[in-house]
């Protein structure tokens, strides 16, 4: 299987292009090993790792985030990060787990000391590639749970939260978070751009905005757009393009995250809703 890595990232024309196709490997074999300990019948898939994995979003992401199903169980992330270890080393990988479990959001770093420069992608024989994993012990009320088999690089059963709990989770840390990440705003931007995409679940954004001291009123069919675009007003929007185009799969997705794209965005989907709200009239009529 080291080997398989090795084809993969000598198959890349760069090494940063080989970095990212390793992460992405890597990540795939730690969900591979949850998946064999039942790590999925404890926890849920979810963020920008997951949009990749799950529905193919052309960014790339570097940590693996998920929440407890049932809050206040033991989310098990010392077991889990020691199975992945063990399964890691037995393929010839040098592999070290350090862990952080004291925190609501208990966290994991699974390092590979010196594989990129055993692949050829650094000169530096220190140099450290690591997959973060993140688990939510204490998630907000109302996600809605659904599991789907894909296929990346291994062939996964994952449980994950559903769409509209998805795209909830993303509004959330749109709306709260101290500043303006750019893959937040692609994500939006993809999210928004899919109109098969179902509004986004009110119940959890709600929950997750109480849980941490939202100011603003309470979400609805009607004002969820307004808030965000009150959000994206003022923004240093270089920074932000700065911050998404190195995990872009395509540099002109760049051209997405600007407040023009994302107000039309808006504009649409908001147009989108009053349309289904009006077609079972016109049926009817």
């Amino acid at each position: 299987m080291k080997d398989h890595l090795r084809q993969l990232t000598e198959r890349e024309p760069h090494a940063p292009a080989g970095r990212r196709v390793a992460v992405e490997y890597l990540q795939a074999r730690v969900l591979q090993s949850l998946q064999l300990g039942g790590g999925f019948l404890r926890w849920a898939f979810l963020g920008g790792t997951a949009l990749r994995f799950l529905y193919g979003i052309p960014r790339f992401s570097e940590d693996l985030d998920f929440s407890v199903i049932t809050p206040g169980t033991d989310a098990g992330l010392e077991s889990a990060m020691a199975s992945a270890k063990r399964a890691f080393v037995a393929e010839g990988y040098r592999a070290e787990v350090t862990l952080k479990t004291q925190k609501t959001v208990a966290s994991a770093f699974v390092k590979f000391p010196g594989l990129l420069h055993e692949l050829g992608l650094s000169p530096r024989t220190s140099q450290t590639l690591s997959i973060k994993v993140e688990v939510d012990t204490r998630p907000p009320a109302g996600a809605q749970i659904e599991t789907s088999i894909v296929r990346r690089h291994v062939t996964l059963n994952l449980c994950h939260y559903d769409r509209a709990s998805l795209l909830a989770g993303k509004l959330h840390a749109i709306l709260t978070r101290p500043w303006a990440k750019g893959r937040d705003l692609y994500d939006l931007a993809w999210y928004l751009a899919d109109r098969r995409w179902p509004e986004p679940n009110l119940a959890m954004l709600n929950a997750a905005l109480a849980q941490t001291g939202w100011p603003g009123p309470v979400m609805n069919p009607a004002n969820w757009r307004h808030e965000v675009r009150q959000r994206l007003t003022g923004l240093d929007w270089a920074a932000v393009q700065a911050d998404v185009r190195p995990f872009l799969e395509h540099d002109h997705d760049v051209e997405l995250v600007t407040p023009a794209a994302l107000s039309q965005l808006l504009r649409e989907k908001e147009q989108s809703r009053d349309e289904r709200k009006v077609l079972p009239l016109q049926f009817e009529r």
